[in-house]
C-alpha cells in the first residue's frame, strides 16, 4: 500500500493527518488539482457537493464527509431523525418500537428526553410541569466544544435568559435554535468525577449501512468532583467532560488530559459490577449506534465516493445504562498529550486502511469489504450487505 502514488489534499493543519499521507509516500495537491483523497473541513465537502459548485467526482476520488452529515451531527435533526425513526417503526408494528406500560420504548429508549426551542417550547413546559424538580441541559444546535451550554431547574431562569438574549420563544421567528435535554443527573462516576465516552464509528456506506467501531476509544473526566447542588449548576467544570472546557481548570492534568483508555474502563467495571454487567452495557452501546445509524440512513446522501468518522458522545449512568448524548463530524483531532497524539495517529491509519482498496488506490467501484488484516483496531459492527448475503445462503441451504 505504502508505494502507491496516490495525490492527496487536507485543508486543515493537523499533523497526524498529513503524517499518515506522507508516510505512504503520496503527494500534497491543492484543491484545484487532480486530488485523489481528500481530507476535508464540512464546511469544504458542503461546497464541494453543492449544485452551485459544479464539481463531479471520478471514480478515484475519496472524500471524509457525506454531503448531509447534519442530519447525524446537528443536534437538533438527530433527535427529529431518532423520533421519527421510532414513531415509523411504531407505525409498522415493529417490535423494536415496544413501549413500556409508562410509555418508554424498551428498546430504543437512547437519547434523553429532548425538545428543540423555539419550536417545542410549550412540549417542554407541559414536559417540565410534569416533575418541576428535574434538572435540564440546553445546547446551541449549531455550536461544539461545549459552548453556549448551560443548566436550569426553574422556568424563570429560561425565561429570564430568553429576556437577556432578546429572543422570545416564537417559533416563527428566525434565530438560533436550541436543544433541551433531561439532564443525566445520576452519572457514573469515577474517583467521584463525571465522565462520558468519546467513541470513533466509520461508516463506509449509508445503503447498505457499513459500520465500524474503534477499539480505542477513551472517557474524558471533569476536572473538579460532580455536585448535583444547585449552588454548583453554573460550574461547568462539574457537568461538561468537554477538553476546550477542563483544559482551562485548575485541576487539569496536562500528562494524561483528564482521559482513561476504554479499556481501562472495562476492566474497572469487570471488577466492580461484574463482567455480565459490564458485556451488558458495552452491547447497548453498540446497539444504540447501529440504530442511531439506521435511523439516518434514509435521509442521508449515501454518496460512493464518501465515508466518515463521526465522534460519538455517550454518558453511562449509575445503573450502567447509556445515553447517547451528540455525534460529532470532526471529532478533535489535536493533541492534548502524548498518548492522544499515538492514538489519532493510529486512528488516522487505520481509517485510510478500511477505506481504501487493497492495492492503495482510491476506487469507488470497489466492495468496500475490507480484508480483517486492514480493520486494524476497528471492529465491524454492522455490514448489511454481508449480512443480505448471509441470510440468502442460509435460505438456500435450508430449501435444499
Amino acid at each position: 500500500m505504502a508505494g502507491a502514488q496516490v495525490s492527496y489534499c487536507v485543508d486543515m493543519d493537523k499533523s497526524v493527518i498529513i503524517g499518515n499521507m506522507e508516510k505512504r509516500g503520496w503527494v500534497s495537491v491543492g484543491p484545484d488539482d487532480d486530488w485523489q483523497f481528500y481530507w476535508a473541513s464540512t464546511q469544504t465537502c458542503r461546497n464541494l457537493f453543492s449544485v452551485d459548485s459544479g464539481y463531479r467526482m471520478n471514480d478515484f476520488q475519496l472524500i471524509n464527509h457525506f454531503p448531509n452529515h447534519y442530519e447525524l451531527t446537528r443536534k437538533d435533526t438527530m433527535v427529529k431523525n431518532i423520533k421519527r425513526y421510532r414513531r415509523d417503526l411504531e407505525r409498522e408494528g415493529n417490535n423494536l418500537a415496544e413501549k413500556s406500560p409508562e410509555g418508554r420504548y424498551l428498546y430504543l429508549d437512547f437519547i434523553p428526553t429532548t425538545f428543540i426551542l423555539p419550536a417545542d417550547y410549550n412540549m417542554f413546559v407541559e414536559e417540565y410541569r410534569k416533575n418541576p424538580n428535574s434538572t435540564w441541559i440546553m445546547k446551541p444546535c449549531g455550536k461544539s466544544q461545549g459552548s453556549g451550554i448551560f443548566l436550569i431547574n426553574k422556568l424563570s431562569k429560561l425565561k429570564k435568559w430568553s429576556r437577556e438574549s432578546r429572543t422570545v420563544f416564537n417559533p416563527n421567528l428566525n434565530k438560533e435554535s436550541y436543544v433541551i435535554s433531561r439532564y443525566i443527573d445520576n452519572p457514573l462516576l469515577l474517583g467521584g468525577k463525571k465522565f462520558d465516552l468519546r467513541l470513533y464509528v466509520l461508516v463506509t456506506s449509508f445503503r447498505p449501512l457499513k459500520v465500524y467501531m474503534y477499539k480505542l476509544g477513551f472517557c474524558r473526566f471533569c476536572t473538579v468532583k460532580y455536585n448535583d447542588s444547585a449552588r454548583e449548576m453554573d460550574n461547568l467544570f462539574v457537568h461538561l467532560t468537554n477538553v476546550a472546557i477542563q483544559k482551562h481548570g485548575m485541576e487539569y492534568n496536562n500528562i494524561h488530559g483528564g482521559k482513561l483508555s476504554v479499556e481501562n474502563l472495562k476492566l474497572f467495571l469487570e471488577m466492580s459490577r461484574g463482567k455480565a454487567a459490564s458485556d451488558k452495557l458495552f452491547n447497548e452501546i453498540n446497539w444504540l449506534i447501529v440504530h442511531s445509524l439506521k435511523a439516518v440512513a434514509p435521509v442521508m446522501v449515501s454518496d460512493r465516493h464518501c465515508y466518515e468518522c463521526y465522534g460519538y458522545d455517550i454518558i453511562i449512568d449509575n445503573d450502567l445504562k447509556p445515553w447517547l448524548i451528540e455525534v460529532n463530524a470532526s471529532p478533535s483531532l489535536s493533541s492534548t498529550t502524548i498518548a492522544d497524539r499515538i492514538l489519532k495517529y493510529r486512528l488516522i491509519n487505520d481509517i485510510m486502511n478500511v477505506v481504501i482498496p487493497p492495492d492503495g488506490i482510491p476506487d469507488v467501484k470497489w466492495n468496500k469489504i475490507p480484508s480483517p488484516e486492514n480493520l486494524g483496531h476497528f471492529m465491524l459492527l454492522l455490514d448489511e450487505e454481508c449480512a443480505a448475503m448471509a441470510d440468502a445462503q442460509k435460505s438456500k441451504k435450508q430449501r435444499q
